[in-house]
């Protein structure tokens, strides 16, 4: 299950509105190969593909490629507003470590404990 906090919910509701998205639109969110710690977060406006999961909260949904579920489940979305560094965060239990830039993270192999300096995230981002 993947939780948004309340600020995410605006959020997402007026990037709908403002990308003019229909009533059946929401948030892709998925996982692919890249970044600079292995895997990267995508997102995306977009309609609800087959096989895709479908998490719906406070009237917003969100669409998750059976490809990716296994990097998302446990995921909580929220939304940052500060100048500096504004928009949407994830905090992903299955992420060993993550990128200072918030996009990129490496995932955790099963039954193994990150072996990793956490001062050090982010220092290969651009």
């Amino acid at each position: 299950m993947i939780t948004l906090t309340d600020i995410a919910v605006q959020e997402l509701k007026a990037l709908l509105i403002d990308k003019k998205a229909s009533d059946e639109s929401g948030l892709r969110l998925g996982v692919q190969r890249g970044g600079c710690a292995g895997l990267q977060y995508t997102m995306q406006v977009s309609n609800k593909t087959e096989g895709d999961e479908v998490i719906e909260q406070s009237g917003v949904r969100v669409f998750l490629a059976q490809d990716s579920l296994e990097h998302l489940r446990g995921c909580h979305i929220d939304y940052s507003s500060d100048l500096s560094d504004a928009g949407f965060k994830i905090v992903n239990p299955n992420a060993a470590r993550s990128c200072g830039c918030g996009t990129s993270f490496e995932a955790k192999e099963e039954g193994v404990e990150p072996d990793y300096d956490s001062s050090l995230d982010g220092s290969n981002c651009s």
